[in-house]
């Protein structure tokens, strides 16, 4: 059966229109500065291809997201060779879906690309934080001669607004010291793993309006290799949905991007739970408190 190319394959007659949409999937298939395996520029495209065998019901909320909230698909890749003109090509595009009031689901890419939507949002949402969900910190001033980089991104969006890290598990001793000297509010995975104490302090140090930024290599490895930069003892898909959902909840969580999915042959899983993530978030989005 052939599907559309837009998010979960709906045709003309059920998709909305994107003035009828209340969410807009962007696609920015970005990966200048990875440092190790490369993939991610594949994953916006995997990500949409595979939505299309997902149920439109959700189970958990007992909604049909899509056909109630409508989701528009960006069909204009955004793919500049370098960093820095890449966030700012970001930045424009998700300034106009800002304007409009749309809830902005972005599609990457490596983690670089988080900047331009911040700088996006900062402009509409003056007290914005943001909450990472990864593996590392980002908090590098610059790597590999860019301060750009995927590594440097949490850094770049510090110098914007406040930010909550979760899961965090690997970085460097510059980055460290950094931690300490600021205090930041990090939660190590190490902490984390095995309860749910932790969730409401955590968005207890978040502003009202958050915007999130999904690193997959937050996942353990055993449900997600499929990225570019593993790391062992991440944390599981329940307590992650759990968490979000709560976070939902409890801000107004304007918007958020997903990236470092490097797709593996035959990893179809991985695509999936991808996929599934970004439908679930939409849902939290205009479902969670009703």
């Amino acid at each position: 059966m052939k599907f559309p190319d837009n998010f979960m394959g709906l045709e003309e007659e059920q998709a909305k229109s994107y003035k009828d949409s209340k969410a807009v999937i962007m696609q920015v298939p970005f990966e200048g500065t990875v440092s190790y395996e490369k993939g991610t520029s594949k994953a916006p495209k995997v990500i949409i291809e595979t939505s299309k065998q997902l149920e439109i019901y959700d189970e958990e909320l007992g909604r049909e997201t899509i056909l109630e909230v409508g989701i528009w698909t960006d069909d204009k890749e955004i793919k500049e060779k370098t960093a820095d003109k890449n966030v700012e090509a970001v930045y424009a595009a998700s300034k106009k879906h800002v304007s409009e009031n749309k809830f902005l689901a972005i599609l990457g890419g490596e983690h670089s690309i988080t900047t331009g939507a911040i700088k996006a949002y900062k402009e509409k949402y003056s007290k914005l934080s943001v909450l990472q969900l990864d593996a590392h910190a980002d908090l590098r001033d610059e790597y590999t001669g860019t301060i750009y980089s995927h590594a440097a991104v949490m850094s770049r969006i510090r110098e914007l607004c406040p930010a909550v890290q979760v899961g965090i598990r690997d970085f460097s001793r510059p980055e460290a010291e950094k931690i300490k000297k600021f205090n930041y509010p990090i939660f190590m995975a190490k902490d984390i793993y095995d309860n749910d104490k932790w969730f409401d302090k955590a968005i207890g140090k978040l502003s009202d309006d958050v915007f999130i930024t999904f690193d997959i290599d937050v996942f353990d490895q055993s449900i997600m290799p499929a990225t570019g930069t593993p790391v062992t003892g991440g944390l599981d898909w329940y307590m992650v949905i759990k968490f979000l959902r709560r976070v939902f909840e409890k801000k107004n969580v304007v918007g958020f991007d997903l990236v470092e999915l490097a797709p593996m042959k035959n990893m179809h899983g991985c695509d999936y739970l991808a996929a599934k993530l970004v439908y679930k978030m939409i849902g939290y989005k205009f479902f969670a408190k009703k």
